[in-house]
């Protein structure tokens, strides 16, 4: 019976190691439709994110008019999606991951890595200046959280856990996301 009660606790101990190192814990929220946020900009409707020639909005209510709901909740209020939910965990697309509030590009996909977490890591930056990094201790234990460097959407946390060259595993939501492909120029 001990012996039981042990596997419990250990399988318990296990869950919340995983839901805890692996970015955040899954927020009650609803699954992305899987619809490219490049289309809901298409259609000049929620989600359209802004260029960073654009002014930043600056209430809560231009945020709001401007992003999806999940996008907000994510970016503004520093959700979580859920893990293997958003948009771009299994992406592999050639371009650049922009964020989806100012525009700013923040991650190549040449540093994307398959990770195993559910969302999507990169190993670096487009350039260090672009994202800022804070400590959180949230959630009974102390992450670095990424917020971007213009407008200061909550992006996702980094981990020292990645891949060389760097180390590091910027583990991001989607929702904070808008992928732009790179374009082949033909000679």
């Amino acid at each position: 019976m001990r012996s039981g009660a042990n596997g419990i606790g250990i399988a318990l101990s296990w869950t919340l190691l995983v839901a805890v190192g692996a970015c955040a814990p899954a927020a009650d929220e609803p699954k992305p439709t899987g619809t490219d946020r490049g289309e809901a900009a298409k259609a000049g409707g929620p989600g359209e994110g802004i260029l960073m020639n654009e002014d930043v909005p600056k209430t809560d209510a231009e945020w709001k008019a401007r992003l999806t709901p999940e996008q907000y909740h994510v970016t503004r209020q520093k959700g979580t999606e859920r893990a293997f939910s958003g948009a771009y965990w299994d992406h592999h697309g050639d371009g650049v991951y922009r964020c989806t509030c100012c525009g700013q590009a923040l991650f190549d996909s040449r540093t994307k890595f398959e990770s195993g977490s559910g969302w999507p890591s990169f190993f670096k930056p487009v350039d260090a200046e672009k994202v800022d990094a804070h400590e959180d201790r949230s959630h009974a234990t102390v992450r670095t959280e990424v917020t971007c460097g213009h407008c200061g959407a909550h992006l996702g946390h980094v981990f020292d856990d990645g891949p060389a060259p760097t180390g590091q595993r910027y583990c991001i939501n989607s929702a904070s996301l808008n992928f732009e492909g790179r374009e082949e120029k033909s000679e």
